[in-house]
């Protein structure tokens, strides 16, 4: 009796030890978080009441300060997963919204290419021999990466197309592309199924082509008409999921493990509080079965589409 009595004692000390050691843990993590809390909010106030952050009318500059983020990881993949982002724009956009992607996330690209049909040596531009409008969106897009395959082929390992109104956290797109080598003919972005067996990418969300893919695309692909389409045509992206599905470049899942989307062809307000009409295209157009809604988007979401230049300078902490 007392052995087991001095067991008994035993063990119940023991426990009340863990516990009262978890509970010492678990104030000091809380108390660590709530620090970090007060200072984040601390330099978010100074920006909010600094003389100087209303002074532009129409897009007031917008101050991040974030001490304590530590960026090791995100610096790391920068260097092991490089990617090259040229985006879709024209003379009229320029100032009114190409000037604002340079502003804030596109900052985060290794490479920022802006393709339009007039030279523009503030963003700069890459002047193309093509026209505007949507008839010629195919021909801009295949001019677009031949100058990319032409002179920065071997400066990325993945090429990331978007528009003047998407909004894109490179981040997360470097850490969907980590498992993947950039020598797979693969491509990814917000997926639809008409017209191409294996889906095609929207263009306003964006996709992203691996090296291997360029190369095909570029090499194999466009010049040969039975490929791809030769001339000029307004659907971009279903031309370029036809051509890719030719080529034998495998259009990829951008969902994250839990079956969320990633990239996304509208605002996040319409995803989160989505048209729920069965006349609406888009139920009829999305490859994946998806419940969009609360839990529509990963907590890796990557892009955006349709985003004002308001919106955007508002979203990125690279506002300045």
């Amino acid at each position: 009796m007392t052995v087991q009595g001095n067991s008994k004692r035993r063990m119940i000390l023991t426990l009340l030890t863990g516990l009262f050691i978890g509970f010492c843990v678990a104030q000091l993590i809380s108390y660590a978080t709530i620090s970090d809390s007060i200072r984040s909010s601390d330099f978010h106030m100074i920006s909010e009441h600094n003389p100087f952050f209303h002074r532009m009318p129409t897009f007031p500059e917008i101050i991040h300060e974030h001490p304590y983020d530590n960026s090791s990881v995100a610096d790391q993949l920068k260097k092991e997963v490089r990617i090259l982002c040229w985006i879709m724009t024209n003379p009229t956009n320029h100032k009114i919204k190409a000037r604002h992607v340079k502003r804030t996330w596109g900052k985060r690209c290794n490479i920022l290419l802006f393709m339009s049909s007039g030279e523009d040596d503030e963003l700069p531009s890459v002047k193309l021999d093509v026209g505007e409008g949507r008839f010629n969106l195919w021909r801009k897009t295949k001019q677009a990466f031949k100058y990319v395959y032409k002179h920065h082929f071997n400066d990325a390992d993945w090429f990331y197309k978007a528009d003047d109104d998407t909004y894109a956290v490179i981040e997360n797109l470097r850490l969907m592309l980590y498992p993947y080598h950039p020598e797979t003919p693969v491509y990814f972005g917000f997926k639809f199924k008409p017209f191409v067996r294996q889906g095609y990418m929207s263009g306003g969300a964006g996709y992203v082509l691996s090296r291997e893919a360029v190369r095909r695309f570029v090499v194999e692909g466009i010049p040969n008409p039975k490929l791809c389409l030769p001339g000029m045509g307004d659907a971009e992206d279903v031309e370029l999921g036809i051509c890719m599905k030719n080529l034998n470049i495998t259009a990829g899942d951008s969902r994250d493990y839990n079956g969320r989307g990633r990239m996304f062809p509208f605002v996040p307000e319409k995803h989160l509080i989505p048209n729920r009409s069965p006349d609406f295209w888009y139920w009829q157009y999305i490859f994946y079965n998806t419940d969009d809604g609360l839990d529509c988007c990963s907590d890796n979401a990557i892009s955006f589409h349709y985003v004002t230049p308001r919106m955007i300078e508002r979203t990125s902490s690279d506002a300045s």
